[in-house]
């Protein structure tokens, strides 16, 4: 090839490479992928709903399998259950013991004791008492699966319970209360307090737990759940109570 060939090769400007046109998704094309993705993230969205609801359901059904089997051990293996006439005619030659018997059994009416084996206790009041405000006087039972608490609390107050509660029929031993608290499912208390042994009077009893403090603070706010029991040594169930409550930066305005 000549030189002059050659130059005029070397002065011809290089063919420019064409141009791939990408494809273009038309108007509806976009608004259908984005309808797409957005219908994934909502199932998603769901399916961690389920599976955080699940969660929390299965949290407090093994927290129910604990506490039955922790009120079963708990429970104190007795002997057979007698009636009070029974129990007053076992040793009604031993003065002494005669006497401690009818010191034990209070204001009961000694004659119109009967054969009853079981007793009856019934739960006729709870109250929540606070330092400078009125009793906060709550209704029993509870309203079932309320969407309402029950009743609110003020973080970092102090309060006690106060329990009035009827006995009949015969002598109720191992009184005591259970409290289970979970929060977003998780338990974050559990409560044991012996009440006592006592006779069937006409009179109801009264009984004050020792004063508590309600926790504080942005994680301590916000809405509870919680199962209150109350059993005796036989692990026989009187009363049995689902709610929820609420604690807040300040008590309820009514």
């Amino acid at each position: 090839m000549s030189s002059a060939a050659v130059s005029a090769a070397s002065s011809c400007p290089a063919k420019p490479e064409e141009e791939v046109e990408q494809p273009r998704l038309p108007p509806q094309g976009r608004e259908g992928c984005s309808s797409a993705a957005a219908a994934v993230d909502r199932k998603l969205r769901e399916a961690s709903l389920c599976a955080s609801t699940a969660t929390e359901e299965e949290t407090e059904e093994d927290d129910d399998d604990e506490e039955a089997a922790a009120e079963a051990k708990d429970g104190v293996e007795l002997g057979p259950r007698v009636s009070i006439r029974e129990q007053l005619d076992k040793d009604k030659d031993d003065e002494s013991l005669r006497r401690w018997k009818e010191q034990l059994l209070g204001s009961v009416d000694l004659s119109s004791v009967g054969e009853t084996l079981e007793p009856d206790v019934k739960i006729t009041g709870l109250s929540i008492l606070s330092p400078g405000r009125p009793d906060m006087v709550l209704p029993l039972p509870p309203e079932p699966k309320s969407k309402e608490p029950w009743f609110t609390l003020k973080e970092g107050s102090a309060y006690r319970l106060k329990f009035t509660f009827a006995v009949a029929g015969n002598i109720v031993s191992g009184l005591r209360y259970t409290n289970t608290v979970w929060k977003t499912g998780i338990r974050v208390d559990s409560t044991k307090e012996m009440l006592g042994t006592f006779s069937p009077q006409t009179e109801p009893y009264t009984y004050l737990t020792p004063e508590e403090t309600t926790p504080s603070g942005i994680f301590a706010r916000g809405s509870y759940s919680a199962r209150t029991k109350f059993l005796d040594d036989d692990r026989k169930c009187y009363l049995e109570m689902n709610y929820t409550f609420d604690i807040r930066r300040d008590w309820p305005s009514s």
